[in-house]
């Protein structure tokens, strides 16, 4: 049985919550989530195959998800520097100068600000079903919503289902906790694609582990608050990354279409993508992809 080693850290004023395997002595990986997911959103399958390989590795939560600290955030406004910020305490407080960065969505976008702004702090870069940090989706999303085609120079918007989607569940009743659960279910079944077979089991298993976990189970949604904040930092350019890059997308990925993998492997010097067949946003609840994604990370990182 996979066990690990729990711990809380601070960054600043947040407490967050780390779960460290394998041994300290071992090359780190370390696994950064995307918007609104605690840490065990990376299976403990994929922790295991990449300690197995020879890796210690370090899952957390963000601020506002699982059991780290809830933000009040009107009060306490945040933005992906501050989300970096995190990352980068959560290795000071392991004592890792330098690990291989993996983030999935935000996560990625957070391994994107840091092999920019912190470049010694990045051994390698994964950078999976993610955009380019600097790019703002926001003009993409109302074009699409008010049925206007895509401008020329943009990337492209997320698919027409899920629009869909995103309309429809802002009328979903969620007065209970099965309503929410229920929701959150659906929204991950959007975003698995519609290509390879939903784990619905394996979702709503995920779906109520974070439910109990949580200190506060809408605080998630001031990751979309964080993530509508720009400033200079997020615009800086990607040229600047030297960390060997490896960019995983999914070819039926229905927020980032593949476009946006190809644009973010274009702007990092000698960045590799990888177009996974089938896979969507999250490939955690389709069978077979978590050992697909664990065998890419650990060809990276060796």
């Amino acid at each position: 049985m996979l066990t690990g080693e729990e711990k809380f850290v601070r960054s600043g004023h947040v407490r967050l919550w780390t779960e460290r395997f394998g041994r300290p002595g071992d090359p780190t990986v370390l696994l950064v989530m995307g918007t609104s997911t605690p840490g065990i959103g990376w299976p403990d399958e994929l922790v295991e195959a990449l300690v197995t390989s020879g890796r210690q590795v370090i899952r957390f939560d963000h601020r506002d998800t699982g059991r780290s600290d809830s933000v009040e955030f009107t009060t306490h406004p945040y933005a992906l520097a501050d989300l970096a910020a995190d990352t980068a305490a959560v290795l000071d407080s392991h004592g890792v100068p330098a690990a291989h960065v993996v983030g999935t969505s935000l996560g990625a976008a957070i391994g994107q600000w840091l092999a920019v702004h912190q470049p010694a702090r990045v051994r390698t870069l994964t950078a999976m079903a993610s955009s380019p940090m600097g790019n703002n989706p926001g003009p993409a999303w109302a074009r699409a919503l008010a049925g206007q085609p895509a401008a020329t120079d943009e990337l492209p918007p997320p698919t027409a289902r899920f629009l869909h989607h995103v309309m429809a569940s802002a009328t979903t009743p969620r007065t209970t906790v099965r309503q929410r659960m229920d929701a959150d279910v659906q929204t991950w079944r959007v975003l698995n694609g519609d290509v390879l077979p939903f784990d619905e089991p394996a979702a709503r298993r995920f779906v109520e582990d974070c439910y109990t976990r949580a200190h506060d189970v809408t605080a998630a949604a001031n990751h979309d608050l964080a993530g509508r904040r720009w400033a200079d930092d997020r615009r800086a350019s990607l040229s600047r990354i030297t960390a060997a890059t490896l960019v995983l997308h999914g070819s039926e990925d229905p927020l980032f279409p593949p476009a946006h993998g190809a644009a973010l492997a274009a702007q990092i010097p000698a960045a590799r993508l990888e177009i996974v067949p089938g896979m969507g946003h999250h490939p955690f609840f389709s069978s077979g992809l978590t050992e697909r994604i664990a065998d890419s990370i650990i060809r990276h990182t060796t």
